[in-house]
């Protein structure tokens, strides 16, 4: 079978590590604002359309996600900034390039990054090798430029990981990668050249924008929430367990879905042992639980 294939081991919950959470904490919550840009007019590349409704300019589908950069994000902020919470922006670098007022509010609030590809409408298949390196660079050097700091996480544009992602974050200066969605863990990922490379977990059931796709509302995104939460955090009593919560400004912005948001984040918050942590804090902690003896070790 091909090399891609064993990227990642496969061992049973229960024949797994015992992860220890800090604190004594039994769930960790990491929050993903989804910060994209979309191109007004791109370029057909591939095999899907960005915009659906032909001819172009799509009009509509544009401002409906537009609206989250000029408005949602806002909105989203006075939300984390009455819990205190520290987020993981899961940013296109055109996003701050276009908007540098949310990359200034970010680093206000002393948040953590992850690359999301240069543009939203920019897919990452049936590139070649040397293209889809060039889209990742881009990225990186971008965050560099804008920021002076390395890049430390990824998830590929619009979920078009490819065969090779994994090897050209690595050899980016990328430590995690959320692109695969298996698992309630961090697990390590082989990768060329003796690079390390961790995923972390993505749970894309609870994605908004997943939701938004089935015609959910906003309640619905607080039960699956408030369930999804229930079984890790009992889990946890075990063996630290994470959740993630991706969210779209454009989404979970609008005026009448955001107080949804707001009351699945107090009831998590509201229960003791829980870790609101971003992805650098993350692939940190299991960096060093791998360090650490253990009996059966996950993923080694």
């Amino acid at each position: 079978m091909r090399q891609d294939l064993h990227r990642i081991d496969h061992v049973p919950p229960d024949r797994r590590r015992k992860l220890t959470l800090p604190g004594g904490a039994r769930l960790a919550l990491c929050v993903f604002p989804n910060l994209e840009h979309y191109e007004f007019m791109p370029a057909r590349l591939g095999p899907r359309d960005p915009w659906p409704r032909t001819p172009h300019p799509d009009v509509l589908g544009y401002g409906v996600r537009d609206y989250g950069n000029r408005v949602g994000a806002w909105r989203l902020f006075r939300v984390f900034d009455r819990l205190g919470m520290r987020c993981t922006a899961c940013f296109s670098a055109a996003a701050f390039e276009h908007f540098p007022e949310i990359l200034e509010a970010c680093e206000q609030r002393q948040w953590d990054y992850m690359g999301h590809g240069v543009y939203n409408t920019r897919y990452h298949w049936n590139l070649s090798e040397d293209e889809e390196r060039i889209q990742i660079k881009d990225c990186v050097e971008t965050f560099r430029r804008l920021t002076g700091r390395q890049l430390l996480g990824w998830f590929s544009p619009s979920a078009t990981y490819t065969s090779r992602t994994p090897d050209l974050v690595a050899e980016a200066g990328i430590r995690y990668i959320c692109d695969f969605h298996f698992d309630d863990e961090p697990v390590p990922v082989r990768v060329s050249g003796g690079r390390r490379l961790v995923s972390l977990p993505y749970q894309m059931d609870l994605n908004d924008s997943t939701l938004y796709r089935a015609s959910d509302e906003g309640a619905e995104f607080l039960q699956t929430a408030r369930d999804m939460f229930d079984t890790l955090y009992a889990e946890g009593a075990e063996s630290g367990r994470i959740m993630t919560l991706a969210v779209h400004p454009f989404i979970m912005g609008r005026p009448h879905r955001v107080r949804y948001l707001e009351a699945a984040l107090d009831y998590i918050v509201s229960h003791d042992g829980v870790w609101v942590a971003t992805g650098r804090e993350l692939v940190d902690w299991y960096d060093a639980q791998l360090r650490e003896p253990a009996g059966a070790a996950h993923g080694n």
